[in-house]
């Protein structure tokens, strides 16, 4: 086998472009792998990972795209990139032609009468100019992007609020504004139960819980994650609460996130006490005491049920399939002890890092409760390891798992091969905006995993949770029947995944280590709230949107019916850095 590679300096393509050439090359005659990636430090690590980083690739810069191909022999493989440069060229021709498309978001607005709302997808060295943009256009915004800088972030919410505009995001990946969904959204019916969430697969599982126990949502909030912290302080939670305060059709409001700082925690549990509406809480690994309105939740699924419960007077109730831990524990070989899980979705993963160490003691991620839990290389796993596919490190110049699952595909493999492996984790997220068909993809994955291991003398289960509804474009039941025909395990939720998957490591053998989730005051003094007036203007109908990005999105939108305009953007400059620099000082 041979490797070859090209690299073109400042040459731009988006990662569902990338992604899709990647794919027609590795299918090829002759051709055993191929990558289309731009030349980031972790899309560098992942060629090296998958045998095609040369000394050209590992020299590229950010901006610089890298084309590898490793095949048969040096013929096949230069055949293969030019192949794979004439389809980045039809490509950009095709998005080409056909109707005209805006160049910047001011013109957009002009074309698209009523326009309210950015959707913004572009990579995060570029997002924040963006949005900057959209806001002072006067719409609201979901910065879908992540890998922006926080000092962006705080100006970007500081002049949203200013303004009386939603400022979601940025790596704000679920939103349901008016029954439209936005980013990563499950198909839900409308409903009396609002959301506020600094958790994208969060707001996904609850909203999808909530559909499944028949009840329905009213809006879903986004704030992206970092907006609990301690530097941004809230701005964007704090609009969502006052705007499904003032919502009329916002019965119960649910309320989730990572724990956030002390200071916020305090501001968003005062806001809530005094909303006048029942408040499910649910920060995810700490502890919410009953008061009042302030209902506190322990789970994703916990939140959902409390939520359904309050609006209906009838608790919930999801299917749940057989699975009997001890019985699969007594298949395993003497060796296996270990849990691996590999989640596409950042507060899923989370959620399992806390309910496992429960059953199997301290657990390492790249995303650690205890950065003595963290992992040299998010790409190679030690003793009990629960990873979040969907971080930084792993979407910086490629697309998220829930589009792109391939990584994911890959590193399953890897972690069957391990002979001290008990059970694996997964999750499959559905919806809009979502990979079109996750379970047909991950499902043979799922059968050559288990068939290595049995190969091997041991027996592997594979036990996974699915996020969505019948109602979603990949249909629930369908995605299921195919997990269940491929040999895995399927919870309803994914606490429960998370539980059987420790109790099986568990009487293999795994000790636990509980213990009691911190304790969040409630303080007494009410928070006072942002004016809801242009929110609630937002909410009142189906957004009108400008979509700045991946071009799936406003497909998305499209098909639920929502008027989108998309704009043909390309980074400044070319996207060099040197040119953008001297640009900013200029408008300095």
């Amino acid at each position: 086998m041979v490797v070859h590679s090209v690299v073109r300096s400042s040459a731009y393509f988006d990662s569902v472009t990338l992604m899709l050439v990647q794919r027609e090359v590795r299918q090829l005659p002759g051709v055993e792998e191929a990558g289309a990636v731009m030349g980031t430090d972790a899309n560098k690590e992942l060629l090296r990972d998958a045998g095609l980083l040369t000394s050209e690739a590992q020299a590229a810069r950010p901006d610089d795209l890298i084309l590898a191909v490793r095949a048969g022999s040096g013929e096949v493989a230069s055949t293969a990139l030019r192949a794979a440069e004439t389809l980045l060229v039809q490509r950009r021709e095709i998005a080409a032609t056909g109707t005209y498309r805006p160049k910047t978001v001011a013109s957009a607005v002009r074309m698209l009468p009523g326009a309210n709302l950015a959707l913004i997808s572009v990579p995060g060295r570029f997002a924040a100019g963006v949005a900057s943009d959209a806001l002072a256009a006067g719409l609201h915004v979901m910065l879908f992007s992540d890998n922006v800088p926080l000092e962006a972030e705080i100006e970007l919410k500081q002049t949203a609020t200013a303004r009386g505009l939603l400022m979601m995001g940025p790596d704000c990946g679920t939103a349901i504004i008016g029954g439209t969904g936005l980013g990563f959204a499950n198909r839900v019916r409308r409903g009396t139960i609002g959301i506020v969430g600094a958790a994208g697969t969060g707001i996904q599982e609850v909203a999808s819980l909530v559909h499944r126990a028949g009840a329905g949502i009213s809006h879903a909030i986004g704030t992206g994650g970092r907006d609990v912290s301690r530097a941004v302080g809230g701005l964007t939670a704090l609009v969502g609460l006052a705007v499904l305060a003032a919502d009329p059709g916002t019965e119960v409001v649910v309320l989730i996130s990572k724990p956030p700082a002390p200071e916020v925690a305090g501001r968003l549990l005062g806001a809530a006490r005094h909303l006048r509406k029942p408040v499910v809480i649910n920060f995810v690994g700490a502890s919410v005491a009953n008061d009042g309105p302030l209902h506190g939740a322990h789970t994703l699924e916990e939140a959902a049920s409390q939520a359904v419960t309050l609006v209906t007077g009838v608790p919930p109730h999801w299917h749940e399939w057989e699975a009997l831990p001890a019985q699969e524990a007594g298949r395993l070989a003497p060796m296996q002890k270990l849990v691996r899980g590999l989640y596409s979705g950042g507060t899923l993963c989370y959620e399992a890092l806390i309910l496992l160490q429960r059953y199997v003691g301290p657990v390492y991620s790249n995303t650690p409760l205890d950065p003595d839990y963290a992992l040299e290389s998010a790409t190679r796993s030690r003793a009990h390891t629960v990873i979040d596919m969907g971080s930084d490190e792993f979407t910086v110049g490629r697309l998220h798992p829930m589009l792109d699952p391939e990584l994911r595909h890959r590193r399953l493999l890897r972690e069957a091969d391990d002979p001290e492996v008990a059970v694996i984790l997964l999750d499959v997220v559905l919806g809009h905006g979502a990979h079109p068909d996750p379970a047909r993809d991950l499902a043979p994955v799922i059968r050559q995993a288990r068939e290595r291991a049995r190969r091997d003398g041991r027996w592997l289960p594979v036990v996974v949770s699915v996020c969505g509804t019948d109602d979603d474009p990949q249909g629930y039941e369908a995605q299921v029947a195919a997990l269940l025909d491929a040999g895995a395990t399927v919870q309803a939720s994914n606490a429960r995944a998370v539980r059987l998957a420790g109790l099986i490591a568990q009487a293999a053998g795994s000790k636990g280590s509980p213990r009691p989730p911190a304790e969040i005051p409630v303080p007494s003094q009410p928070q006072a709230l942002p004016d809801p007036t242009h929110v609630l203007q937002l909410l009142s109908g189906p957004p009108r949107v400008i979509n700045v990005g991946l071009e799936l999105f406003a497909e998305s939108l499209m098909t639920q019916g929502a008027e989108t305009l998309m704009v043909d953007w390309h980074p400044p400059a070319g996207g060099k850095q040197k040119f953008i620099d001297l640009l900013d000082k200029l408008d300095a």
